[in-house]
């Protein structure tokens, strides 16, 4: 005879599937199975952990992140589109994703050991994402992954803004306005053991944005982004 009613413990696994991800699994032993740490099969009779569906999901989600950082962010070049997806599939960030859909909810590990439950919540959701993958396919992963995580637990605005080189993207302004683009350093202080410079931006000759710093290099951040506004590009 085949058990149909399911227990407790895995009713609460199926609604939390339900309503963290919006997906209705079809067989529970793929999630069961990523929410299982090694150190809880030592100490159970389960026989298994989510290390392999762990994998899985890390290939997946790179795949998909990838994929709708393309589409979203037409304009970005290689170069930034790469940081973008590192800072959403890294580690630390995963972690805090794992903890923020509440994973720890229904993680299962050996709660007599002392363990970072943040590497234990990223790490599972990528089982997750494993799971979702082998029990309903790459289209409907990527639907839970945009409408459901990305959506509700990823600021991307936030993500860009800290990926801004305002320099290089008010070199290329320049250069496709056939503007002669010029940093000129107003002044340099040092003061209470620290530097401060002050950088003035010049198109064509003509004074735009100002910009301080601890550092040369950030003076010209902060005027490239000044120069912006003042041009209404920002």
């Amino acid at each position: 005879m085949f058990r149909n009613k399911k227990t407790e413990g895995e009713l609460k696994l199926f609604r939390f599937i339900l309503n963290k991800f919006g997906y209705k699994p079809k067989s529970l032993l793929y999630f069961q199975k990523a929410i299982t740490h090694r150190s809880y099969h030592n100490s159970h009779d389960h026989g298994y952990s989510n290390e392999r569906l762990e994998f899985l999901g890390d290939a997946i989600l790179d795949s998909i992140t990838a994929e709708y950082l393309f589409l979203k962010f037409p304009e970005n070049n290689e170069g930034s589109l790469t940081k973008l997806k590192s800072k959403i599939v890294n580690r630390k960030n995963l972690s805090k994703l794992g903890e923020d859909i509440g994973i720890r909810d229904v993680l299962l590990y050996n709660k007599s050991r002392s363990i970072n439950l943040a590497t234990l919540e990223g790490n599972a959701f990528e089982a997750l994402v494993g799971a979702i993958y082998l029990d309903g396919g790459y289209d409907k992963t990527k639907k839970v992954l945009q409408e459901y995580v990305f959506k509700n637990y990823l600021d991307f605005n936030t993500l860009l803004e800290e990926e801004i080189d305002f320099k290089s993207k008010l070199y290329i302004w320049c250069q496709r306005k056939k503007l002669k683009l010029k940093f000129k350093l107003i002044s340099e202080q040092h003061e209470n053991g620290q530097w401060e410079y002050i950088i003035l931006t010049q198109i064509n000759n003509q004074d735009y944005g100002q910009g301080k710093g601890k550092s040369k290099k950030v003076a010209e951040q902060n005027a490239s982004k000044e120069t912006f506004e003042l041009l209404g590009e920002l």
